[in-house]
Parts: C-alpha cells; structure tokens; sequence
C-alpha cells in the first residue's frame, strides 16, 4: 500500500480479470456527454508477497512467470486504445500503483512508460508517480523510470523497525528501506514515503522514530496511515484466532497526533486527511479524488469516474459499481473536500444549498461538536475532525439519503 487512493477492489484472483484490462470502460456515461479524464490511474496486481494486511487486488506471483508478460502487454494495448479513444488528452496525473509496480522489472516498466510517451502528453508538468517497494527498486531502474517520464516516487516503507516489519509481513528490511529512499534521490527530487501506525506490538517512541527517520533521509512526501484489519485477511484471522492483539484507538489516535507534531516541526504541512509534503510536494493525483476530478482506471480491478452536468458514475471492469445523481454527488463532493486541509469554500456550501438544504444545520453541528471550523470563507477540519472522520465524513454524505 503506497500514498495513491485504493481505487482497486479486493480480490484474491486477479488473474481472472486480467482479459478486461484490456479496455476502457464500455458502460456509464457517453464520450460525448461526460466531462474528459484529468487522471490516470493504472493498477499493477503483482507482488513478491502479499503482506498480512493487505486486501488488495494484488497476487503473489515469481518474477519468472509469463503472466506478468501477458499483464504488460494488455496494459500496452490498454493504453493505446484509451488514446485512440480520446480519453487520454486531458491527463495531468498518472500513478502506477499496485501490489507492486517495480516488481514487474525494468522491461516491462520500459514498455509500459514508453507506450505512454506516445500515447499522450507526458512532459514534466504532468505529474507521474510510480510506487516502489525497497525489495525491487534498483538503481538502473531509478535512472530509467526517471528518463522516461516518472517524476515522483512513492516507496512503500511502512516502518524502520525490523520487528514491526516482521510482524506486518514485509518483505524488505528498515536497511533495505533507508537504501531505496538514497536511490530514490539519485534522480528524483519527489520521494514519498508510506508509515503504518496502529501495528500490534509498535510503540509510539518506536512509530516516533520511523517519522524521525524518514524526515532525516530527505523524503517530500510523508503519507501515514493506521492499520484496518480487513476482513478475510491473515491478520484478520491471526485476530479471530487470538493470535494477533487489538490495538486501541486512543494508541493509534496518540500515533496519529505523533506523526503530525514531528512532521510540521520539521516543515511539512498536512495537505489531506493521511498525507503531509514540504511546500509544492502535495501528491495532485490523490487531490484529483477529493476535488471531483474524472479519473480513468486501467488494469484488473481499477475503478474509473465519469460525470457529466446530470451525474457521476463509478465503474470497474466496464461494469458500473456506483452511480449518483445530482443531489448524491453534492453530498459526496462536500464529504471529500473535508478529507483536504482547505475543506469547503462557502460558494461550494451555497450552491449545495440549493440540493441540500441541511448543509448550513449539519454544518453548524459539525462546528459544535469540534470536527470543523470557519476559517475566513471556508470550512475545514478540525484536528478532532481528523481524528473522528468517519463521524465528520458520516454526517456530510447522509445528507444525500
């Protein structure tokens, strides 16, 4: 898991949808009726081995195997088919995450960046990140993925304490960690890095000094996640088992407040709800989900937003997962622009008014219970309002029932 919004399902046979990767979206809203695509998002399902928490549509597979060559190949002919289709133009982001991108080696990478160098406008005002794992980032590959047109790197380090690796099912070391982010910064000057806190048997002084390292190695990019125990992982059945502890949410509450005093002491800003950056580092790829901006998903598994003036649709192997009217699509711009340090202007409340005519009364709740506040012309989360977000984010959607 890297910095990038899951936009992926979780599946443990990914393999299986593997021949829709193969094309766009052929369901939802017409080309000529919806909005064009800002984003690109395009889902590698592969990895060394899948971690104890993860619930992604990734799969374990060896290096060796055709499938990642198959894999590479449709997600070729993907892309020439979207930019045949028109659907990549507009792009102003890309993010190839996973599983993991970098395990699929430095050939295939090269094939899928350079189809992409022909298939739309990949120059260095577009954003294009790639996830790494510390395992499979090597130093040719940083200076190749750097030449062909990726211009941020997200590593997945999670923790520098080898026991909270361990624990967590990572394949690389706290060494192998500090090593990547070194070959990271041979080329680029974008690196992200991934915390975990909430892991059964971290301290806070062991979370505490995993931030501390990651500022000292000169990441920009600093995204910080508590861990979900997912259903029908192996953590969830190590915890069914009795065999994993619970973690209380004051300790991962605690861990978050930690994460925030070191990171802005060290002048990174909190930019959305998991993700800090030093000035002009904010990941705009993840900004394009919470600001309603069309995304385009490519591979097994990868999720795609369309809208038009009359309405917004989710959909995922060209089947449509989630569509929204006028009113809901309000309601759920309002509920994503407080996952952004800016949150909500008041011209976006005053013209949700018009759908949603609660929006001033669960406003002022929110303001009375301490999740937001008025800044000037806009409504934006409070720490509390971070903390509590399911509650904040809760209360802002169910005003589209």
């Amino acid at each position: 898991m890297n910095d990038a919004v899951d936009i992926s399902g979780a599946s443990t046979d990914t393999l299986s949808m593997v021949d829709s990767a193969n094309s766009v979206p052929s369901e939802g809203l017409s080309a000529s009726e919806r909005a064009p695509y800002g984003a690109l998002y395009i889902h590698v399902p592969f990895c060394h081995k899948r971690c104890s928490y993860c619930d992604f549509a990734t799969e374990a597979v060896p290096s060796t195997s055709s499938r990642l060559d198959t894999y590479t190949d449709l997600i070729v002919r993907s892309i020439h088919h979207a930019s045949q289709s028109g659907d990549l133009s507009h792009i102003q982001t890309v993010y190839l995450g996973g599983g993991t991108p970098t395990y699929l080696g430095l050939r295939r990478l090269t094939s899928i960046l350079y189809m992409l160098s022909l298939s739309m406008r990949l120059e260095p005002d577009v954003e294009c990140s790639m996830e790494a794992n510390p395992d499979s980032l090597t130093e040719p590959m940083v200076k190749d993925l750097w030449a062909l047109g990726v211009n941020r790197i997200s590593i997945g380090v999670q923790s520098f304490d080898d026991e909270v690796l361990q624990t967590l099912g990572r394949v690389h070391t706290a060494q192998q960690a500090s090593d990547a982010i070194a070959c990271a910064h041979t080329r680029f000057k974008n690196v992200s890095v991934d915390l975990m806190c909430g892991i059964p048997g971290q301290t806070t002084e062991s979370f505490r000094s995993s931030v501390r390292r990651a500022i000292a190695l000169g990441v920009t990019h600093v995204s910080v996640y508590p861990l979900t125990i997912e259903e029908g992982t192996p953590f969830d059945r190590m915890q069914q088992r009795g065999e994993l502890a619970a973690v209380s949410d004051d300790l991962q509450a605690e861990q978050m407040v930690c994460a925030c005093q070191e990171l802005e002491s060290a002048g990174f800003h909190r930019y959305e709800v998991a993700s800090y950056a030093r000035d002009g580092y904010e990941c705009r790829h993840n900004c394009a989900y919470w600001t309603g901006i069309p995304y385009l998903g490519l591979g097994p598994s990868a999720v795609s937003m369309q809208q038009s003036d009359r309405r917004r649709v989710r959909l995922k192997d060209g089947v449509v997962v989630d569509s929204l009217d006028n009113r809901e699509r309000c309601a759920e711009d309002l509920m994503l622009g407080m996952r952004m340090s800016g949150g909500v202007t008041d011209t976006m409340v005053g013209r949700a008014q018009i759908l949603l005519p609660d929006v001033t009364h669960a406003l002022a709740d929110l303001q009375s219970q301490g999740l937001i506040t008025h800044n000037g012309s806009c409504w934006c989360p409070t720490d509390r309002g971070w903390l509590c977000g399911n509650e904040l984010y809760g209360a802002l959607y169910n005003l589209a029932p």
